[in-house]
């Protein structure tokens, strides 16, 4: 389906809709369950490993709550079909792909628990990713199982559950702030890349405007939203797309090494991720390799807050633009642009991550301390777990999806005008993270 099709559907039939639906069900589930005394069916549900060194361990681990796995997979699976059914996916092959993608995530969970690849960085995120890509590339994925490698629907399950481990008094504090680095970020990039593309390389205008939201503020789904507003070749906007899943899988073993080789602290590590990280799941993973909760948390605030919510404000700029300036030799009277493109384009999920971190930020600030260290433990937790597991299939289906070979079909130009932005980004993010805004970052908890 094009994404003009995409825009078009009814609100109901969008990947974002049921991001949030199933998401907040979740929350709204978990916490009821807590406050009805049904912590134990949750605890069963939100499946976990411990971590191991001898496999009786993990084992007796599982049979301790054999019915974990199933419950886990009933509940996804249930709440998944139903938003297949509606969105419009062909729910049989959604429901078998996704059984099997669901083996392949308790196969790199359990491996991602053993001590020693612990010891080793290579956690649950990294062995998803290297496994998809390993397979992907190596044998042909039947059509059945490709329909449930949905990247896009499993990050934005996983980021409103991010929302309800982080609570909303940290967004107001760092939210600013995080809009702030973002906004210096991302106009640098854009504008870099913009002006590479054109200046020095000769590429089309709207063609620059792809590259430069792919690389600056929210990836892949940057690059299909400007380039569809600039009216960009679905060419182009296949290319930028491709620059932004190259630099996107290496920045997520790169950065780690970095941050760890500089010794940067959990939470600035996250924020120089979020600013640097041109995608949201590889992000994730980025983050989730320093084996942190504040990366993970510092990268939010960095990524999703500050960068992704800019995407409608860009579509609208770059939109002007392309009326106005680049497509004048077009006959006929320029097209308006109105302010309600904002919120077309608009990432809908961050509508749903604000309301989880708001709801749960509210039950903590209403029940007293006692309550409120059981809640953090018996409901968000939980949270965590099911969150971990929306970002293990996201891991996965990039990983299955990513193709050597077509990463390397485009010409030497596009690529080099990316990289000058990258050569801007990462030094700029890293300066911002380490020195402009890093009592901010050191601070988050």
């Amino acid at each position: 389906m094009s994404k003009a099709a995409t825009a078009a559907l009814p609100w109901h039939r969008r990947e974002d809709t049921w991001a949030i639906l199933i998401a907040l069900g979740l929350v709204l589930a978990v916490t009821a369950a807590f406050f009805l005394g049904g912590g134990r069916a949750v605890s069963a549900t939100a499946l976990s490993f411990p971590t191991w060194s001898e496999a009786g361990k993990l084992l007796g681990a599982l049979g301790a709550n054999p019915l974990a796995p199933l419950a886990l997979f009933g509940t996804f699976l249930a709440a998944f079909s139903v938003a297949s059914l509606v969105i419009g996916w062909d729910v049989a092959r959604y429901a078998a792909g996704f059984a099997l993608l669901f083996a392949f995530s308790i196969v790199v969970t359990a491996l991602g628990s053993n001590a020693v690849l612990k010891q080793w960085q290579l956690e649950t995120p990294l062995l998803a990713l290297g496994v998809g890509m390993l397979l992907g590339n190596a044998v042909t994925l039947p059509a059945w199982f490709q329909s449930a490698l949905r990247t896009e629907f499993y990050v934005k399950v996983g980021i409103v559950l991010m929302g309800a481990t982080l609570p909303f008094t940290i967004i107001l504090q760092a939210g600013p702030l995080a809009i702030a680095q973002a906004t210096l970020v991302a106009v640098s990039t854009f504008f870099t890349i913009h002006l590479a593309a054109t200046r020095l390389f000769g590429l089309d205008p709207r063609f620059a405007a792809t590259l430069g939201a792919g690389g600056s503020i929210c990836g892949v789904s940057a690059a299909i939203a400007i380039g569809g507003a600039c009216r960009a070749e679905k060419s182009h906007v296949s290319v930028a797309i491709s620059m932004v899943i190259l630099w996107a899988v290496a920045m997520i073993f790169a950065l780690p090494f970095a941050c760890r080789a500089l010794g940067l602290a959990p939470g600035v590590a996250g924020a120089w991720i979020g600013t640097s990280e041109f995608a949201d799941a590889a992000g994730f993973a980025a983050a989730s390799a320093l084996g942190d909760e504040r990366a993970v948390k510092t990268f939010t605030l960095m990524k999703v807050v500050g960068r992704d919510m800019f995407v409608g404000v860009w579509a609208l700029v770059v939109a002007f633009l392309s009326v106005t300036r680049w497509d004048r030799e077009r006959a006929g009277a320029p097209e308006k642009v109105g302010t309600g493109e904002i919120w077309r384009r608009f990432p809908k999920f961050i509508l749903g991550f604000l309301a989880a971190s708001l709801g749960v930020t509210v039950i903590l600030a209403s029940v007293d301390s006692g309550a409120g260290t059981r809640f953090a433990k018996e409901a968000i937790g939980p949270l965590k777990n099911l969150r971990g597991w929306a970002f293990t299939w996201t891991f996965l289906s990039i990983g299955f999806t990513t193709r050597f070979r077509e990463l390397t079909r485009f010409g030497w130009r596009p690529f080099a005008a990316f990289a000058v932005g990258v050569l801007v980004n990462v030094p700029l993010g890293y300066w911002l993270s380490t020195h402009v805004f890093d009592a901010y970052w050191l601070a988050v908890r």
